[in-house]
């Protein structure tokens, strides 16, 4: 795998929705995107002492609630810190898992973990907007305040030698889209696939949406390569949350996807969580960077499958005993059931199968330097 982009020709081919692909002329933001590419290229072949510090490489994570880990090992920072920030990252998620296999690579040189990842962050916030985190978990009483963009928080420079980025989910919102088609499930002859295919004033439809998070996928990238310029960027798709098949779940467990219909999960999978992963994917190789798929690998494990295969956690699921069994504001309660709130997240091992695969990408990345 080339990790430099080399350039690209003043025409530039990136599709504008999925499925189609146009050519469009380059914008302000292709042309930087190109700069971006070239200077990667150039850097690559002129040697530089600006990369990651003599003793050890130095890596940034970035992302959303599936890096972060919400609910899955101890809290990071451990519970009643002054240095909490409403982000729910944890031990067990996957930063924390190959930080630990990464113990010391290649011997002697170890690298360095920061993980500034955070529940519910959207594109834009891994870029240039600040975030107000909305962990349940022992909020301070005037809710949790803003923290600063993601690459800001990480403090990316020349010196950063690998940059992972998990997101995409929450700016379409793809959590926000279950919840409605949960409430659509639940009323006779309403689909989410109408709702989000022929929409209500003021809502986009799907198409829009993956149009959308592509363009802000496009800039959050030039601004990594642009606070970064010596890393190596390794983006991580979404695993497979939903069935190969509706039918296999129950709409009677909320330990799997409720009452979200058959036909609606099928139209979930296949319209919106894999044409997301390919929009993921598709503008990572543009800027000639890594993507690590992790949902083939998941297939079979998701969140309507029985405990100990399922590697998704259903609606409400099993969590450690700090994270909420209500989610505040709704009718949902996971406690009749023994359960927590887990809104269809990995559990341990999801976050380990993702682990296995970004452990092996960065691998990959550090012998290339």
């Amino acid at each position: 795998m080339r990790w430099t982009s080399m350039g690209r020709p003043a025409a530039a081919t990136l599709p504008g929705r999925p499925g189609e692909a146009v050519r469009r002329p380059v914008s302000r933001l292709r042309t930087r995107a190109l700069a971006v590419g070239l200077a990667l290229a150039v850097s690559a072949l002129v040697p530089s002492g600006s990369a990651g510090a003599a003793d050890q490489y130095e890596w940034a994570a970035l992302g959303d609630s599936y890096t972060a880990g919400g609910f899955v090992g101890d809290p990071q920072p451990p519970l009643g810190s002054a240095s909490r920030d409403g982000c729910d990252r944890t031990s067990d998620a996957y930063p924390g898992v190959v930080e630990r296999e990464l113990d010391e690579f290649p011997p002697g040189r170890p690298v360095h973990l920061t993980n500034v990842s955070c529940g519910n962050a959207t594109i834009a916030e891994i870029a240039d907007t600040r975030q107000t985190p909305i962990s349940p978990v022992q909020p301070p009483a005037g809710g949790w305040p803003a923290v600063d963009p993601q690459i800001q928080r990480a403090k990316l420079n020349d010196k950063t030698d690998v940059v992972t980025i998990g997101v995409g989910g929450n700016s379409l919102p793809f959590g926000g889209m279950l919840l409605k088609c949960l409430q659509l499930g639940a009323t006779p002859g309403k689909s989410c696939r109408e709702y989000y295919t022929s929409p209500p004033e003021g809502e986009e439809n799907i198409q829009d949406k993956l149009a959308r998070v592509q363009d802000e996928y496009v800039q959050m990238l030039a601004k990594v390569h642009e606070a970064a310029p010596n890393a190596r960027v390794i983006t991580v798709g979404y695993p497979a949350v939903l069935p190969e098949e509706g039918s296999d779940c129950n709409r009677l467990d909320i330990t799997e996807l409720g009452a979200i219909k058959h036909a609606d999960i099928d139209w979930l999978r296949d319209n919106v969580l894999k044409p997301l992963n390919n929009t993921i994917q598709r503008v990572t190789s543009f800027f000639g960077d890594r993507y690590t798929d992790v949902y083939s690998s998941s297939v079979g494990h998701d969140a309507c499958q029985p405990a100990g295969v399922k590697w998704i956690e259903g609606i409400c699921g099993d969590a450690a005993d700090y994270w909420p069994d209500k989610l505040p504001g709704t009718l949902l309660n996971c406690a009749p059931i023994n359960k927590r709130v887990t809104l269809v997240h990995p559990n341990a091992e999801g976050h380990a199968n993702t682990a296995a695969h970004v452990e092996r990408a960065i691998r990959i990345a550090l012998l290339d330097r």
